[in-house]
This record gives C-alpha cells, sequence and structure tokens, in this order.
C-alpha cells in the first residue's frame, strides 16, 4: 500500500518530480559521459602504440634490452624461423612480426641524412600496424625494393612517392653496403623522435644490407592483450634463452607515463564533477522534501506512525533515483551513439604532433556503477530531509508554508 501511496505522490507534482528526475539524469549522465571519454583518450593512447610502433608485445634475448653491446648482432635471434613457428603455436598469439633495427644514411643524390631503419616483413605488418598514418603515398607492404619514410625524415630529403633513395649502412663485419629503393610513403605517427628519423624497408633488404639472418626481435600480435601474461609465460618456458616484453615497458615514456599521468589528473577532476553532482542532487532531493511539510504533518495527524513516513518516502526516493538515472544513462547512450558517433577532435596530446579523434567509450561496469550512484544519492537525500519533516512536531508542520 506504502508503495502505490509513493508512487502517487511522484504523480501528483510532475513538475517537482521532473525537476529531481532531471537533476538526478544530468548527475549521472555527466559522471557515466567523463568516465567513457575517459576511456577513450586511454584506449586512443594504447591502441597507438601497439598499431603504430610495437605490437602487443615483443621478443628478444634475454637481457638484451638492458645492456650496450659492442657488437649487438651477436645477440640477436637466431634460427629465426623456428622460433616464429614456435611463437605462432602458442595460444593466443596471432600474428609474429620479424625485425632488425639498423642505423644508415639515406640520400637522393642532392641531400644526404642520417635515419634509424626497420627490416619488417611488409605484408603481414601492413594489415597490423594501422595507426601509422600514411599521409602521402601508401603502406609498405609488397614492393620488394620499397621504402617508407617518416614524415620529417621525407621532408629532409625532399622526396616524394616514387622517387629513388639510396641507403647506405654497414654490415655486421664493417663493411660499406647500400640499397637502391623506391619511396612508397610517407607516414605520421604523431611522435617527432619516429616521425624525422624512422624509416621502414622489407626484412629481406635490411638483412641483405647488414649480410646476417638473424633477427633482433619478434614483436607480437595477440589474439587480446589479455592474455598477454599467459602467452609470456609460454614463451619463457619454451624458450628460456628469451624473454617477452610488453608494449607498455617498451613504450614507457610515451604510452605508461602518459596514461598514469593522464590517469592521476582525471581522478581529480572527476571527484570534483562527482561532489558536485551529488550535492546537487541532495540539494534538489532535499528540497523538494522540505516543501511538502504540511503534506506531512496532515500526515501524521491522521495517524501514520513516524515509521510509515520514513519508509513511504524511502519508496519515492528509490523510485526517483532509479527512473533518474535509467534516464540519464537512455540519455548519455543517445549522445554518444547519435550526436558524438564520430568522435570528438582532439588538439595534440601531450608527447604527439597531431590531432586525433576521440570515441567515447561506455562501459557496462560504469553504467552499473552510476546508477548506483544516483539510487543512493537520491534515497539518501530523501531520507534524510523526511527524517528531518517527520519528526517535526505535528502543529508546526501543519503552520509550515
Amino acid at each position: 500500500m506504502l508503495i502505490v501511496v509513493a508512487l502517487r505522490n511522484l504523480l501528483r507534482n510532475p513538475r517537482r518530480t521532473f525537476a529531481v528526475l532531471l537533476t538526478v539524469a544530468i548527475g549521472v549522465g555527466s559522471i557515466f559521459l567523463f568516465h567513457g571519454f575517459n576511456t577513450g583518450i586511454m584506449n586512443q593512447y594504447r591502441t597507438n602504440a601497439i598499431h603504430a610502433r610495437y605490437g602487443h608485445g615483443q621478443v628478444n634475448t634475454d637481457g638484451y634490452r638492458e645492456k650496450v653491446y659492442e657488437k649487438p648482432w651477436d645477440h640477436w635471434i637466431k634460427d629465426a624461423k623456428k622460433v616464429e613457428d614456435d611463437l605462432k603455436s602458442i595460444d593466443g598469439v596471432d600474428q609474429v612480426f620479424p625485425r632488425v633495427e639498423f642505423f644508415a644514411l639515406l640520400t637522393n643524390g642532392r641531400v644526404t641524412v642520417s635515419g634509424r631503419g626497420q627490416g619488417v616483413n611488409g605484408p603481414e605488418e601492413a594489415k597490423f600496424f594501422y595507426t601509422l598514418n600514411i599521409e602521402q603515398g601508401e603502406q609498405l607492404s609488397d614492393q620488394k625494393e620499397g621504402i617508407l619514410l617518416g614524415r620529417g625524415l621525407a621532408r629532409a630529403l625532399d622526396v616524394k612517392p616514387g622517387d629513388r633513395v639510396t641507403v647506405l649502412g654497414n654490415t655486421i663485419d664493417g663493411s660499406i653496403n647500400g640499397l637502391d629503393l623506391t619511396m612508397t610513403g610517407y607516414f605520421h605517427t604523431g611522435s617527432r623522435e619516429t616521425d624525422d628519423v624512422m624509416f621502414r624497408v622489407q626484412l629481406e633488404q635490411a638483412q641483405t644490407l647488414l649480410d646476417t639472418d638473424r633477427v633482433e626481435t619478434i614483436a607480437l600480435g595477440l589474439r587480446d592483450l589479455d592474455e598477454w601474461d599467459t602467452v609470456a609465460a609460454a614463451i619463457e618456458q619454451k624458450h628460456p634463452e628469451l624473454e617477452a616484453v610488453p608494449f607498455a615497458v617498451l613504450d614507457k615514456v610515451y604510452y605508461q607515463h602518459s596514461v598514469d599521468w593522464l590517469k592521476q589528473q582525471f581522478a581529480v577532476i572527476q571527484l570534483i564533477i562527482l561532489t558536485i553532482v551529488l550535492l546537487g542532487i541532495l540539494n534538489t532531493v532535499a528540497t523538494a522534501i522540505l516543501d511538502r511539510k504540511q503534506e506531512i504533518g496532515n500526515l501524521r495527524a491522521n495517524g501514520e506512525s513516524f515509521g510509515d513516513v520514513m519508509k513511504m518516502l524511502a519508496w519515492e526516493g528509490l523510485a526517483l533515483g532509479a527512473l533518474g538515472s535509467t534516464l540519464g544513462l537512455l540519455l548519455t547512450a543517445a549522445l554518444v551513439y547519435g550526436a558524438l558517433r564520430n568522435g570528438i577532435l582532439m588538439p595534440p596530446a601531450p608527447g604527439l604532433t597531431r590531432q586525433f579523434e576521440v570515441f567515447i567509450e561506455l562501459q557496462a561496469p560504469m553504467a552499473g556503477i552510476t546508477f548506483l550512484m544516483g539510487l543512493a544519492t537520491a534515497s539518501i537525500g530523501t531520507m534524510l530531509a523526511g527524517w528531518r519533516v517527520a519528526r517535526m512536531p505535528i502543529g508546526q508542520a501543519l503552520r509550515s508554508v
């Protein structure tokens, strides 16, 4: 019976009920939207790190990253084809990308600049590393004599797709060697330290230049990022001489530090928003209850007990919280999948030199948390104000205006 009365009370004054519902909806929707925005930015950083440079992680000989060697190629991966086959057989590994890195001089006949080269499996990497952002020309794929340049490197050489570029470097024995290649295009990752020096050639070409059949590292593309720990353990069990390093460690300065900094910043902002929203909901709900002093006084005068009044108000608070929170979640979802479905264009973030689209990513767990926040806040606000009014002397309550 009290539930029916509580629901009728909400319908009896639609303007007041609508004000409370709108306050709860806006509060819940704001928190839900802000969390989705934060998640979108974090995932954008992660996607750029994984699909522009490192994959989900890489494999190299144990201790290779921690030491500086006079002859690093002596510590590269031997029998790379067998290691690749072993890695592919591990559950969770979808793709493997053998690589070598080297320093070389690049010239177009007029200008000579230094660069850092990557020998890669072009056809395979073109499918996975899609955030290289090819600004002109095309990705390095099956062009046997192709070379893909970073934007800064291409501008320094003043070359365009189709131009010839000569790469001069040393073999592992110290003799001079060279490659005559054709530029396929240039890319822009947003990281200047990469775009100004990096270039890519086919792995076979790089091994010919260096005169070796070894590979320095093998990057991995996993079925799911969450499987990294399991995959890493399987790799070290099969090949104790190797170590598997996740992308977050490989890209600690750009990715991990940026994400840690943004998380801390967003935590402070979210706390401020949460405080303002919760206080706003509490104030609106409490005001609505305090405006009903005469009504509650009449209920007490007609014989309703303090407990009955509080139970009725509790049901009202739960109904307002549930309806308002649901409305807020639905409005947020409509906004994100409607007006903001193409994302939000953001200025260059810390460590980047290009704009990027942030897609707001709404998550089911956060929907549940914000729903409970709205429900709890509306209920607490109702009960606190109701407690104050229901305990007033009946005569005082009836005389209230």
